[in-house]
């Protein structure tokens, strides 16, 4: 294991947005900056390279993110120093697009075959093995937890099936669930492992979306012990199109967003609402607004109204529900998340860092 602390002035794009206060959305006309109003101030990239597919911001101090080559970062002091791990297995550096942090511990699953699992209860200056696959299609794609016991991971099928994997013990132990209490995967019918979003969490309930082939959501009433699916409008039928990234409000009121890959500038099918926990989709926006983008969360000061989206090329926000968009910066990320109770933003790209913060 590798280690490296970085200055925050490595670490890529800060964006100052002086809107008017997004809690007050509802009284206000027209808040988002424009482009000439944003001020950047940016360095082009880490020291080393790594594709940044996973973040999530757990309190004004504490981030965390995980991307390619084996690189595992945080921060403790609000992002103005960094330390990265670089973590291999067998001589070979992992690709991690799956990170969770829970009060105890930190999670970060790598992709390909075998797929590995690793917690860490020392703030990363140790990563133990929890769980290992060795199914030959094995590539993860997203995990996240309920609580401080319950936690799910899910990936592309294998034997038939979206892989879903649960634990109830705190991340010490994780058992897949069979395809036989599944609802079976279609052919080229996958997921997205773009910004650790291909899944939501809200009360016992569980959605995890997929694309390819066929752009469907899963959802699950009780933690993983049973699971329906339903059909998405968003498109579906090519090797990257579908859904790439879904949040909820709360149990009722939940946004998809995604498109098509291989030409990001489509804006019809790639994004959709629900209102009634999942069983119905409604397109949003279409043929207007953002084409594809990798990830989207609703902003937790937002009264379900405020929602941002991130991907290639830029960042779109909208403050009635998904309903008109406008953009904020042209720059590509591939993920966000946000700061809890604040609508403070940071970022993860192509070797960057970023944040977004509202005054």
């Amino acid at each position: 294991m590798k280690k490296y602390l970085l200055p925050f002035g490595c670490l890529g794009l800060l964006i100052a947005c002086r809107p008017a206060p997004i809690r007050e959305v509802a009284e206000v006309e027209n808040p988002v900056a424009t482009i000439a109003d944003l001020q950047l101030a940016r360095i082009d990239s880490f020291p080393f390279a790594s594709s940044i597919r996973a973040i999530e911001a757990v309190d004004a101090n504490t981030i965390w993110f995980a991307g390619s080559n084996g690189r595992v970062g945080h921060s403790l002091d609000g992002g103005q120093s960094w330390q990265v791990d670089s973590l291999e297995h067998e001589g070979r550096l992992l690709h991690f697009r799956s990170i969770a942090v829970t009060n105890e511990a930190v999670f970060v699953l790598s992709i390909e075959s075998p797929a590995l699992l690793y917690k860490s209860t020392d703030q990363g200056r140790s990563w133990r093995l929890v769980y290992q696959e060795d199914h030959p299609t094995a590539f993860y794609d997203a995990m996240q937890f309920w609580d401080e016991q319950h936690g799910i991971a899910m990936g592309d099928p294998t034997d038939g099936c979206i892989s879903i994997i649960l634990t109830e013990d705190g991340g010490e132990s994780w058992h897949k669930i069979a395809c036989d209490d599944l609802p079976p995967a279609a052919e080229g019918e996958a997921a997205f492992a773009a910004s650790n979003s291909n899944i939501a969490l809200q009360g016992d309930q569980a959605w995890v979306v997929t694309g390819g082939a066929k752009a469907r959501v899963l959802h699950s009433p009780d933690r993983g012990k049973s699971w329906s699916i339903v059909q998405s409008p968003l498109a579906e039928g090519g090797q990257m199109t579908g859904i790439y990234t879904v949040d909820f409000w709360d149990e009722e009121r939940g946004i998809i967003f995604g498109g098509d890959w291989n030409d990001k500038t489509i804006n019809s099918s790639n994004k959709a609402a629900t209102m009634d926990g999942g069983k119905t989709w409604q397109l949003l926006a279409d043929g207007e607004g953002p084409g594809y983008r990798s990830c989207v969360k609703y902003f937790p000061r937002g009264a379900g109204q405020a929602i941002l989206a991130a991907g290639i090329p830029g960042i779109s926000i909208s403050y009635d529900g998904g309903e008109s968009w406008q953009d904020l910066s042209t720059e590509s990320w591939y993920a966000l998340s946000f700061v809890p109770n604040s609508n403070d933003c940071w970022l993860a790209g192509g070797g960057k860092l970023g944040k977004v913060v509202w005054e």
